[in-house]
């Protein structure tokens, strides 16, 4: 960001979403449709209506960017394979990860510590910003898949202009109503969406919360929790049927 303009910077983050589609659907073969590859890129281009500020020029800092972005999907993609694991346990590993790696960076280029008051400050926008962020993230991508979960991940720059209009008062300018009208139309078809056909599950033994639905009909030995939802290993049985799903955690299986 140090090497290019702030305009280049908010307008090139938004390839963070694209990134993370097109890795979900040419490498790892998510099911992604005409109708949801639509609706992605009306909330991309409503992203890149908001972000634009009549500057964009793709320099030494944007490459960086575009290569963050980048990382960001993979990563993205990455997670998704972790996303029956306990979201907030997640959170932590990758939040301390992250943080040693960045502030032992930032310390050996020359950063000092910044006073009690900023520390609180950045500590309290990180629980927010990434923490939460990230176990609700995670949550996403148990259920939706990757695809569709970075797609509505890209309506953050809208979220954020909205709440820029209703607590700081900001004007709603023609941009953020054509960028909002993109991003409506973006979840609409999403929304809309109805992916159904024959499909078969494979057996599978994994941990995550759950109730006795239709994939989950197993036995519970000495110490399984009662009640529902709960949380305890189990074994997902063999099971082939139709009904209308997401490629959440038990329909990441192939199209023919």
């Amino acid at each position: 960001m140090a090497n290019t303009s702030a305009a280049s910077a908010s307008l090139l983050v938004n390839l963070e979403g694209l990134a993370t589609m097109s890795i979900a659907w040419l490498v790892f073969r998510e099911n992604v449709d005409r109708r949801l590859l639509l609706g992605a890129f009306a909330i991309l281009i409503g992203a890149v209506v908001l972000s634009w500020k009549g500057d964009a020029r793709l320099d030494t800092g944007g490459l960086l960017i575009a290569g963050a972005c980048l990382a960001w999907g993979i990563d993205n993609n990455l997670t998704r394979k972790l996303s029956s694991a306990d979201p907030v346990k997640l959170a932590i590993i990758k939040g301390l990860a992250a943080g040693s790696v960045n502030l032992v960076l930032a310390l050996a280029m020359g950063a000092k510590l910044p006073g009690a008051v900023v520390l609180l400050g950045a500590g309290i926008v990180g629980f927010l910003g990434y923490g939460v962020s990230l176990v609700l993230f995670v949550l996403g991508l148990r259920h939706l898949g990757t695809a569709r979960t970075g797609a509505y991940f890209s309506l953050a720059p809208f979220v954020g202009a909205i709440l820029a209009v209703m607590l700081l008062k900001d004007h709603i300018s023609f941009q953020l109503i054509t960028a909002g009208g993109f991003m409506a139309l973006g979840l609409w078809l999403h929304l809309t969406e109805r992916h159904e056909h024959l499909h078969a599950h494979e057996p599978v033994e994994h941990e995550h919360r759950h109730v006795h639905d239709e994939h989950h009909q197993h036995a519970h030995g000495p110490g399984d929790p009662e009640g529902e939802p709960h949380t305890h290993r189990h074994q997902q049985l063999p099971l082939t049927h139709k009904h209308p799903h997401f490629p959440d955690l038990h329909h990441r299986h192939g199209h023919e």
